[in-house]
């Protein structure tokens, strides 16, 4: 009997304590979305005011056309950043090739930075002066980015 009550009570403490790291942890693993975009809020920032149907159209298009364009500068900084950590990984790292991988990284990073100005200064065009004057976070401009 004793056996069994000390059993039961250790049980008893054991799936409290779990149950409250369960909750203290929480619904998810930070933020939702990918740094700051333009749009709402599956794009981590907050909704454009007062959008009509056709500007909706207008910047998912734009979206569209800057997710086509950017397509393959992605896959080249995937690539260009595995090759930079075989680099680094490698018996002998060379410190030429890794300095010149890490422009190459830079240079397409740079690259898909000057396109995101470039499409956020297109969705600008599309919105009227007073949804921009609702957005002052959105006319300083917005970055890309895990944490932006």
């Amino acid at each position: 009997m004793k056996k069994t009550t000390i059993v039961g009570v250790a049980l008893v403490l054991g799936l409290a304590l779990l149950a409250t790291v369960v909750m203290a942890w929480g619904p998810g693993f930070g933020p939702p979305g990918f740094g700051r975009g333009f749009g709402g809020p599956a794009f981590g920032s907050p909704p454009i005011p007062n959008l009509t149907a056709e500007q909706s159209a207008q910047i998912q298009a734009l979206r569209d056309g800057f997710q086509k364009e950017i397509e393959s500068l992605q896959k080249d900084l995937y690539t260009k950043g595995t090759e930079l950590r075989n680099l680094w990984v490698s018996p002998n790292p060379d410190q030429a090739a890794i300095a010149a991988k890490q422009k190459e990284i830079f240079n397409l990073q740079s690259q898909l930075q000057e396109k995101a100005t470039s499409l956020g200064l297109e969705i600008r065009k599309v919105l009227t002066p007073d949804q921009l004057a609702q957005m002052p976070a959105f006319s300083q401009g917005a970055g890309f980015g895990p944490g932006a």
